[in-house]
């Protein structure tokens, strides 16, 4: 049992210190900032306050991070490649070039450090031979950001040159808010359905399907769900994705749910009810209602 705030603690106490009310920027400074306590003025462009506080400050940064990964190199290559890649075990060892054996060394390190916990299918798929592997999870957002953005341009950075991270990060920046989005999105479901509660919920995949979430109510009912944060509306069409992503898992939902940062198309609205459900980024709003000063997470090390 991981003794660290968990993802909704940490963004609660960052919503707070940092006095924000806009939630799309403060899912946007939280996927970056996540986890370290630092001041943030969200009033600055996000890419000024990661050279500023971030990419100056490499050399000390650095420091503190490889106290925890001992600075071995098969631990920062599976890091980076669990950063940017679909988080799976076995596909982010391929990615970081680690043998099964290499990788499983690695992963053990890094699980008694605490920087990545296992994260687990809700269910196991129907056939064995579709199953896959587990997914790690960074428990603190800015560890990810780190190893997603700041770690692989290491040489250019000391060098002063941060162009490399501001390309990636731009090319980026959307998608990596993505599974941010989606953890919060679970959150606000364990939180709304109150009259039938949630006793189970995460995300589904095996080697032909991904689901965003599948949960389980008190009275049996298997609803599952899908996020999308970009800057379009959300159209009929992610519902149909969505239903055959539960078609190829054999799963039958009784409901779905649908999370959007930039709202739907009057197509699918009408379709709005009962077995549909539709949110948005105001629809999160509950999980930062009541922060009391003692949510404050203290920062552990120096503030940059």
């Amino acid at each position: 049992m991981s003794k660290h705030p968990t993802l909704l603690q940490q963004f609660r106490s960052f919503y707070l210190q940092n006095k924000l009310s806009d939630l799309e920027i403060a899912i946007e400074y939280f996927s970056v900032f996540g986890g370290t306590s630092w001041n943030v003025d969200t009033t600055k462009p996000l890419f000024d306050l990661i050279a500023h506080k971030i990419l100056k400050n490499y050399t000390y940064i650095h420091a503190d991070i490889t106290k925890l990964t001992y600075s071995n190199k098969l631990s920062h290559a599976l890091l980076t490649a669990c950063a940017t890649g679909d988080r799976r075990v076995y596909s982010s060892y391929k990615k970081a070039r680690l043998s099964r054996e290499e990788g499983n060394e690695a992963l053990h390190a890094l699980l008694r450090s605490e920087i990545v916990e296992l994260e687990y299918s809700l269910e196991r798929p129907v056939r064995e031979e579709d199953d896959n592997s587990d997914k790690l999870n960074f428990i603190s957002p800015f560890m990810r950001f780190w190893f997603a953005f700041v770690s692989p341009f290491y040489k250019t950075i000391k060098e002063n040159d941060f162009s490399e991270v501001e390309k990636a990060f731009t090319n980026r920046e959307q998608g990596f808010n993505d599974l941010i989005f989606e953890k919060l999105a679970q959150e606000l479901l364990k939180k709304s359905l109150i009259e039938d509660p949630i006793v189970e919920i995460g995300s589904y995949w095996d080697k032909n399907a991904e689901i965003d979430i599948l949960a389980k109510t008190k009275s049996g009912k298997l609803i599952a769900g899908a996020c999308k944060y970009t800057n379009t509306k959300v159209k009929k069409t992610e519902l149909s994705k969505l239903k055959e992503q539960c078609a190829k898992a054999e799963f039958e939902p009784d409901m779905f749910v649908l999370f959007s940062k930039s709202g739907y198309s009057s197509e699918l609205k009408a379709l709005k009810g009962e077995d549909l459900k539709l949110f948005t980024l105001k629809s999160l709003k509950p999980l930062v209602e009541e922060i009391g000063e003692k949510e404050l997470i203290p920062c552990e090390g120096k503030k940059y």
